[in-house]
């Protein structure tokens, strides 16, 4: 008896194992796992950074921004010696974004380079915002953005302030300092 058990119980087990080593790593592991990398500058910042003047936001804005409580930033700036590692970096923030979990909310276009918004959680009270930019000729970076209860509605009006004000007065600017030459 005691050998059937092993012998049901060993692949059971073999096949669990593989399927939790085989899943896609989430945007917090693989921020998690870079943080301390010398190729990325990660940066844990409050959601007060933006310094979005209240007095100029509609309620909606008012409410997005209330809801924001901190941002992880990673970023990894693309030099000539690093262009392998870029690309390798690169593919596996591609792959977790493509994970079914993340909604799309919206496509950025600036003069730094192109990127995408994406979101985790339900449409009404969203967990976590995914802003991810790149620059094939500068590098790429993540921010995630983590609030509580926040509304993609709300978000999107308030992403649109922020790419439309000065980078420089908003905390943008330092981040942005990284990609210039």
């Amino acid at each position: 008896m005691r050998n059937f058990i092993r012998i049901l119980v060993l692949p059971l087990v073999s096949i669990v194992l593989f399927m939790a080593c085989s899943s896609n790593p989430s945007m917090q592991e693989y921020y998690v796992s870079n943080a301390d990398n010398p190729h990325f500058l990660s940066l844990d910042v409050p959601a007060s950074i933006l310094n979005l003047d209240m007095a100029d936001l509609n309620e909606d804005q008012k409410k997005a921004l209330s809801s924001l409580k901190k941002l992880n930033i990673l970023a990894f700036k693309k030099t000539d010696s690093n262009e392998a590692l870029y690309a390798l970096e690169k593919g596996k923030v591609k792959e977790i974004l493509k994970n079914g979990k993340f909604v799309d909310l919206m496509k950025l276009n600036t003069s730094y380079g192109k990127g995408e918004v994406k979101y985790l959680g339900d449409e009404d009270a969203i967990d976590e915002v995914i802003i991810y930019g790149n620059s094939d000729d500068k590098g790429f970076a993540i921010i995630r953005v983590l609030g509580k209860d926040m509304n993609p509605a709300y978000l999107v009006q308030l992403l649109q302030t922020i790419q439309n004000s000065d980078t420089q007065s908003n905390g943008f600017g330092e981040i942005s300092q990284l990609f210039k030459d």
